[in-house]
């Protein structure tokens, strides 16, 4: 069973408008929150020497680090390989991936290769419609062709914009759900989403989060994700905290 209501982590895209580390975790304390999914735009991967420095500055400030991405793959193996030693550094298990369809199999290869070596859990990240990776036919036959350290990390918001029932996309991958973003859209006459408060949109939020807690793999990670109010997100993060909590 999932410890979901003390273990929530915010995307830190949601901050993407506070690009310094010290900004990021003043908002993460902003939002009551301990932990965070860190994206490229708060650290650079590519450089090892700066592992340190980054992490020692969450390790002061009490956050943890649960997961990196979304880190797309696109053929360069030792550039990749470098995402799963800052997570080596920073004692995490999670990654968000995506990787475009051309060679996909052997991608694929190399991914499961790298994700065993430094014991880390690969999650896809269904980003929308237009992704090749959006739709729960073509994740059933990338996970037929690939092992366990494989899976998904969920975007209930993008899994909806996408066509899909983002309750059916989670029990269907029980087994290789590895983290979920906790995202909601309302959509206007066009399709076209926007963020608001998970639970005050379209989410049938108590389910999912049901189904993080008692269904998912141990250790699936759960991340609030809003992308609205860029300048000022904070309020809207510590409603979306709260409805999380009030649904477990």
């Amino acid at each position: 069973m999932n410890d979901i209501k003390n273990n929530i982590a915010v995307q830190s895209w949601s901050f993407r408008a506070f690009k310094q580390i010290p900004q990021l975790i003043e908002q993460l304390k902003k939002v009551s929150v301990t932990a965070t999914e860190l994206c490229g735009v708060h650290a650079d991967f590519n450089d090892e020497s700066k592992f340190d420095a980054v992490f020692e500055q969450f390790k002061v400030a009490g956050i943890r680090i649960v997961s990196i991405g979304v880190e797309g793959f696109y053929g360069d193996e030792a550039a990749f390989e470098k995402r799963f030693k800052f997570l080596q550094r920073v004692g995490a298990k999670r990654m968000a991936i995506s990787f475009p369809p051309d060679d996909h199999l052997n991608k694929l290869k190399v991914i499961e290769r790298l994700a065993e070596k430094y014991d880390v859990y690969c999650g896809i990240h269904n980003h929308g419609g237009y992704d090749w990776l959006g739709s729960r036919r073509i994740l059933k036959y990338i996970f037929a062709n690939c092992g366990p350290r494989i899976g998904l990390e969920m975007d209930a918001a993008w899994a909806m914009q996408a066509g899909e029932n983002p309750i059916e996309m989670a029990e269907q991958f029980i087994d290789r759900l590895y983290g979920v973003h906790f995202k909601d859209f309302i959509f206007d006459r066009a399709g076209h989403g926007a963020d608001v408060v998970v639970g005050e949109g379209n989410l049938d939020l108590k389910k999912l989060v049901e189904i993080v807690r008692v269904k998912a793999p141990a250790g699936c990670i759960s991340v609030i994700e809003y992308e609205a109010d860029e300048q000022n997100p904070a309020p809207a993060i510590s409603k979306c905290v709260e409805a999380i909590k009030a649904a477990v």
